[in-house]
């Protein structure tokens, strides 16, 4: 499944959501709709995999708002899928094992630690529940949005602003 969204597209978004005034969330922001939409991505997730999942949510001081793991034991290759959600827009990112642990979704199939199928049963899910799927790939490049002097690091990127604390 593709993501419906060029990277064009989804960085015009991100820079569309992106708000010096506003680094942990958005002035919209509605923890208890992102609540019961984190809710209903845990359950599918559980019923497209048939295991339970580990949720956390409601990360402080981070513009993430949460992550659902699909355990390793689930997946075709034996690697843990973790999605993470942001406080931002319905955004959320597809990992194979952690952020950051490969260079993204392609790079973890090629190195076949991310099953096609696997993959496209949790983006199907986001997508159906109203989540933006955002490629690791993306999140990782450089920022260089309005919000610079508020992220940490000698190189902020997507992830600091819209994943990452603060």
């Amino acid at each position: 499944m593709q993501v419906t969204e060029s990277g064009a597209d989804l960085l015009a978004l991100l820079r569309e959501l992106d708000d010096p005034q506003w680094l942990e969330w958005p002035t919209s922001y509605d923890r208890s709709a992102v609540a019961a939409r984190f809710g209903e991505l845990v359950a599918r997730l559980e019923g497209d995999f048939g295991v339970p999942c580990v949720a956390e949510q409601d990360t402080q001081d981070s513009s993430e708002y949460g992550r659902a793991t699909v355990p390793a034991e689930a997946t075709v290759c034996g690697t843990r899928i973790v999605v993470c959600v942001s406080k931002f827009g319905s955004l959320a990112l597809v990992c194979a094992e952690n952020p950051g642990a490969y260079l993204g979704t392609q790079d973890a199939q090629e190195e076949g630690e991310l099953d096609d199928a696997d993959l496209a049963s949790v983006e199907r899910a986001l997508v159906e529940l109203g989540f933006t799927v955002v490629p690791e790939e993306l999140v990782e490049s450089d920022y260089d949005g309005p919000s610079r002097a508020h992220l940490y690091g000698q190189r902020p990127t997507w992830w600091d602003r819209f994943f990452g604390t603060f």
